[in-house]
């Protein structure tokens, strides 16, 4: 009896890992794999929201190359890297390095920094709406000390750098906590040996710091720098759905939703864009990696 029961419970082994398997595996495939092959596949196709579409081959990417919106959604976008990254690359560092040492009331900092993360990106983007809009605390107290309201939120590079300021704002708590991760691992010896050699805080910091948590640096630039070329919530609630001034706030994603949305969504060119986004992140990840692989070389 029992090595009846032995032989088929080793009969049922081979499909059992599978059977464990089989809820990640069926959420992966209905809600990223099925997603990512449908928008793929209706790239080349004219598909609106309630009207099947036809193979056009590749008539959506040509069309992308005249759009001028296109043009205008990759500019924001790709500034949007540039201002971010370095940012969001440095500054948490920094903060990571004023938090990681273990004295009374630090927890409470702690939190207060990372408190941005959790809050809820709609929450924070009326929040800074209020903050920065014409009759908005900020202008009030411009206007207080006699520097005169600015348009935070009516001019075209003034709004962007503030979504810029909103997406810094925000993710500064989560890159925080990764790098104090990467700083406790750091030995303390490093230190103290530079310190024994003469070698001040800046110093210690070039030579002890950086270098130990450079692979953390990659890491965070590569994070930030996909975020940024896919942000959407800060700029769409600071600028609206128009993006801006006659839309020259406009984003890529942004240009994605608004095209392919809507009873008369074209479903064919928003997935056309979408395979761009894409594309770009994906090859935004191999530059990063590359030049990783390079410095280590």
């Amino acid at each position: 009896m029992a090595l009846s029961t032995v032989s088929r419970v080793r009969r049922q082994l081979p499909t059992s890992p599978w059977l464990f398997a089989a809820p990640g595996l069926l959420i992966t495939g209905a809600f990223i794999l099925y997603p990512f092959g449908s928008t793929l596949v209706n790239a080349f196709t004219d598909r609106r929201t309630l009207i099947p579409g036809h193979f056009v081959g590749f008539a959506n990417f040509r069309e992308l190359w005249h759009d001028d919106m296109f043009w205008t959604g990759l500019r924001n976008s790709t500034l949007y890297i540039v201002g971010v990254v370095p940012a969001l690359v440095v500054l948490p560092l920094l903060l990571a390095l004023l938090v990681q040492k273990n004295i009374p009331g630090i927890t409470f900092f702690r939190s207060a920094f990372y408190t941005p993360v959790v809050a809820s990106i709609v929450v924070v983007g009326l929040i800074w709406v209020w903050l920065l809009d014409e009759r908005g605390l900020v202008n009030s107290l411009l206007e207080t000390i006699g520097v005169g309201r600015i348009g935070f939120l009516s001019d075209q590079w003034l709004l962007l750098f503030s979504a810029m300021a909103v997406t810094v704002w925000k993710g500064l708590g989560y890159y925080m906590i990764i790098y104090l991760a990467a700083l406790a691992s750091v030995p303390r010896e490093l230190h103290e040996a530079a310190s024994v050699d003469g070698a001040g805080a800046v110093r210690r910091f070039f030579t002890v710091t950086v270098p130990a948590v450079r692979s953390t640096m990659v890491l965070v630039g590569a994070l930030s720098s996909v975020a940024a070329f896919k942000v959407f919530s800060e700029v769409y609630l600071m600028a609206g759905p128009s993006g801006g001034p006659a839309g020259e706030d406009t984003t890529l994603v942004m240009l994605v939703q608004r095209t392919g949305t809507g009873l008369t969504g074209r479903v064919g060119y928003a997935s056309a864009l979408s395979v761009v986004v894409f594309v770009v992140t994906v090859a935004l990840m191999l530059l990063v990696l590359r030049a990783d692989r390079k410095e280590d070389s």
